[in-house]
């Protein structure tokens, strides 16, 4: 049985077929010698003829006893009918209970789980065969099914904290902004009011074109290609000079084989992390490129006073910065964070024991197309 259950599903019913017959075939055998021994017991009338050529006639059957010779004769007609034919529904009965009742079954139970929104369960393997194989990937689909709704959960909280950290910002903005009218309603026109209408009306702009940011960072698509470590070494070096003229800046690529990301990706996580260091840092940062197993880490670190502690407990947020006055807006590290979730990687944030803090964003290595 259990060698049945690693067969697939041609041999099996090939071989259960096989056996039903032979074994439908032997009954009718053995029915065949029995009707036939029965009736060499009773007389069946007719003549014989002896060897000097005289003819005796043979005792003829009664009525019963030719009664009981057609119903022989009957039964050895019916048996060469209904053995074949039971076998092989014998056979499709095994068949189906052996190869295809619990496989059918635990795919129907998680079809219907999956119509009543239901993931949280996992699917057994019961065999080797087509079936099991298809189990397999029913479960493959399973989760990939509950690690897409676990992430559209987990954008849409996202979604829902970068709404209320948007409304809570822009309160105090407006407020400063009515208080202003009511003061030019007033005719108090002094140049310092004027100034703080035009301070809090760019401030809002800015926090519009922060929110636009994000949403275009969402809906961004992920190409990866294949990219050289010389490639990658070049443009880190071009972005330090850039973002980091004034401090010392140390830049390791640790390997020399190419990788498949997002280039685009990648290059944007490099400039959010190095000009934050770059801003924080005292004198001088350094970057790490690495491989470790199907991902490559990009390690950002400075000598500056560190990260909060509710920055790294709970991980960026959008609209949190420790300058309220900064154009930033604490976007830098979240659209960071977001990138390396779309890349398949994630976006680590810690202080050095020595001092100063470090950013590691993870890109998993995705498939060539």
């Amino acid at each position: 049985m259990e060698r049945l259950k690693k067969t697939g599903l041609k041999k099996s019913f090939f071989i259960l077929t096989f056996l039903c017959v032979i074994t439908a075939l032997f009954l009718l055998g053995i029915v065949w010698i029995l009707c036939n021994n029965i009736r060499e017991r009773y007389p069946s009338g007719g003549i014989a003829i002896l060897s000097d050529g005289t003819v005796i006639p043979l005792p003829k059957p009664t009525a019963s006893q030719q009664y009981i010779l057609t119903a022989l004769n009957l039964i050895q007609i019916l048996s060469c009918i209904i053995f074949p034919v039971g076998g092989f529904m014998i056979s499709a009965a095994l068949f189906y209970h052996i190869k295809l009742k619990q496989p059918i079954s635990v795919l129907q139970n998680g079809i219907t789980r999956i119509q009543n929104n239901d993931l949280n369960f996992s699917l057994p393997v019961l065999s080797d065969d087509e079936l099991g194989h298809l189990c397999t990937a029913f479960e493959i689909m399973r989760k990939e099914l509950l690690k897409s709704n676990r992430l559209l959960w987990i954008q849409a909280e996202e979604r829902k904290r970068l709404n209320a950290a948007f409304s809570h910002d822009l309160r105090n903005p407006i407020t400063v902004l009515k208080g202003t009218i009511k003061l030019l309603k007033q005719g108090i026109n002094e140049k310092q009011t004027i100034d703080r209408l035009e301070t809090y009306t760019l401030r809002i702009e800015q926090y519009i074109e922060a929110m636009s940011s994000v949403q275009k960072l969402e809906l961004l698509p992920v190409q990866p290609k294949e990219l050289s470590a010389a490639v990658l070494q070049n443009e880190l070096q071009e972005t330090i000079k850039l973002l980091a003229p004034l401090k010392i800046v140390s830049l390791l690529v640790s390997f020399e084989k190419s990788v498949w990301i997002d280039h685009g990706i990648f290059l944007t996580v490099a400039e959010n992390l190095i000009g934050n260091a770059a801003r924080f840092a005292d004198k001088q940062l350094s970057v790490q490129v690495t491989l470790q197993d199907d991902s490559l880490i990009l390690k950002v670190s400075d000598d500056g006073s560190g990260y909060s502690f509710s920055l790294i407990e709970n991980g960026p947020k959008p609209f949190q910065t420790a300058d309220s006055h900064s154009t930033h807006f604490g976007m830098g590290l979240y659209s960071s964070q977001l990138l390396c979730t779309k890349h398949g990687g994630t976006l680590l944030l810690e202080n050095n024991a020595a001092g100063g803090a470090s950013a590691t964003a993870v890109f998993h290595f995705l498939e060539k197309p």
